[in-house]
């Protein structure tokens, strides 16, 4: 009978399966991978953008007010007892027919021999000034038919791609400019007659045998609506005391309060968009005035700055904006430069590094450091003349983790 022997450890050993004698090994180096790899720096998530063509409008955005262009303050010609006023703001009226006010001199005034020199001297003044302002509207007229037909003209070659469009913009401009400046001369031909009427019956009160003792009546000199009451009561008034204003709601422009260091990149004719007045679309007016003179404001901070007014004109028809009216606040956007094909960046992609523009382009999952030289930004886009490609992907906002040639995972944020 055989009795097996057992074999020696170095022999069983020996006889092992080589992966098992591997197996150590294999842990090892796993172990190293996992230690290599959980201090592998990791990509940064960034927030990206990708450089675009497209319009690029710069503007001055600024609080503005409405204002009826054309009013008129109707004072009491003489001293006297005046009756109640039962107008209200917003009544209409008519040139001419609608009286406002009612006043009672009870013959005082009667006019001596020096007055009454005056007063037939303020009628030859007032007759002056209404030939005065009649050549005005006859000039405005034929100013605003010769900028009318250039304007027909411009628009003919326009639509033929042979005028510019900034040349058919001022040929616009001065068009719209000369229409309200006829407007304004109509306006002020009614004035000019209102107060040649009124010198006229002062005249004849002042004379004796004129019907002083008859109450004199006050009728309104434009057609249009009340705007303000300034007496309602009864009572007792001088001469020259303001009773209400007149003028037409619908003819509007909008003064604008700009500091003055934005004021000088303002233009007579260029675009302005009204926004938040209340509407549910901006609304389109154009710069008539950028006034010569600042003045000084105090600001919420405390801070004093230089501020001036821009006087800008309506273009869209009143039908859109039908409720909108005298002193209504309004937000103006005023537009002093427009490319409308810049090559565009969101602003926070750009920052300055040592006295130059800098951006950080996307470029293999590495963030490349580029330098760029920039143009005009309206503060959420800039434009970009120089090192930078339509179509690049920059980095937005990149922080101070991020320098040349870190890696970078761009999160697909389009802020273009």
């Amino acid at each position: 009978m055989q009795v097996a022997t057992p074999l020696p450890k170095t022999a069983r050993r020996a006889t092992a399966p080589a992966w098992r004698r591997r197996l150590p090994l294999f842990g090892a180096l796993l172990l190293i991978a996992l230690i290599i790899v959980g201090f592998w720096p990791r990509p940064i998530p960034v927030e990206s953008a990708v450089v675009t063509r497209g319009p690029l409008v710069v503007t001055v955005d600024e609080e503005g007010m409405t204002r009826v262009q054309n009013r008129y303050v109707v004072s009491a010609p003489i001293s006297g007892q005046l009756r109640r006023i039962d107008w209200k703001a917003g009544a209409p009226v008519e040139a001419g027919k609608t009286v406002l006010a009612v006043l009672e001199s009870t013959g005082a005034d009667f006019l001596d021999a020096r007055s009454l020199a005056q007063a037939e001297a303020r009628v030859r003044a007032a007759g002056a000034a209404r030939e005065a302002v009649l050549a005005q509207r006859e000039r405005a007229a034929a100013a605003a038919k010769m900028f009318q037909a250039d304007l027909g003209r411009a628009r003919q070659l326009r639509e033929r791609t042979v005028l510019s469009a900034q040349e058919f913009d001022v040929a616009q401009m001065r068009a719209e400019t000369a229409a309200q400046e006829t407007r304004a001369a109509e306006f002020a031909l009614k004035v000019a007659d209102f107060e040649l009427q009124q010198a006229k019956a002062l005249l004849i009160r002042g004379q004796a045998g004129g019907g002083n003792s008859d109450p004199l009546i006050i009728v309104s000199p434009v057609n249009g609506r009340i705007l303000r009451v300034f007496q309602e009561s009864s009572r007792v008034v001088p001469a020259g005391f303001a009773l209400m204003e007149v003028g037409d709601p619908t003819d509007l422009e909008v003064r604008i309060e700009v500091l003055s260091r934005d004021a000088v990149a303002i233009q007579p004719g260029a675009r302005v968009m009204l926004d938040l007045w209340g509407g549910p679309e901006p609304l389109q007016s154009r710069v008539r005035l950028v006034e010569p003179s600042a003045f000084t404001k105090i600001s919420a901070l405390g801070v004093e700055e230089q501020r001036v007014f821009v006087i800008a004109d309506f273009v869209d028809p009143v039908e859109k904006r039908p409720t909108l009216g005298d002193s209504y606040r309004v937000e103006a956007r005023v537009v002093v430069a427009e490319n409308p094909s810049a090559l565009r960046v969101p602003a926070g992609a750009l920052f300055q590094r040592d006295g130059a523009w800098r951006a950080f382009v996307v470029e293999g999952g590495r963030a490349e450091l580029r330098t760029v030289k920039v143009g005009r930004t309206n503060g959420i886009q800039t434009e970009v003349l120089e090192g930078l490609r339509d179509g690049d992907r920059v980095v937005v906002y990149p922080g101070d983790k991020v320098s040349g040639g870190t890696r970078v995972s761009a999160l697909q944020i389009d802020r273009s």
